[in-house]
């Protein structure tokens, strides 16, 4: 998947990481290697066809790592690679920072 070109850094990871189910992917994923049923099991709610796509996108974009046995029955093995892991740091950050937020915005109500 091309990138556009941006003069932004933030605007970069934005892009990557944008989408409801891409950083709770990041999420799971950070807990270790999952197979694709245990991804779906786990996000609830997310269809076979979006996990699909949003899977093959970060892939493509070097966030994660597939792993195919080729056996019968078909097993999938997904993990983050190490581009991938290094978005922990980004996430713990939008945690805290979400959680600053929530107690800051329950003081104005």
């Amino acid at each position: 998947m091309p990138t556009k070109n941006v003069s932004c850094p933030v605007e970069v990871t934005l892009e990557v990481i944008a989408g409801r189910w891409k950083i709770l992917i990041i999420h799971q994923l950070l807990e270790g290697t999952k197979r694709f049923n245990q991804l779906q099991r786990e996000l609830g709610g997310i269809t076979h066809r979006t996990l699909t796509k949003q899977l093959r996108e970060m892939e493509e974009r070097g966030l994660l790592k597939r792993k195919d046995y080729r056996e019968i029955p078909p097993r999938v093995e997904y993990s983050l690679s190490p581009v991938g892991r290094s978005l922990k740091r980004v996430l713990l950050a939008m945690q805290e920072w979400g959680e600053y937020y929530g107690r800051i915005a329950s003081r104005k109500n």
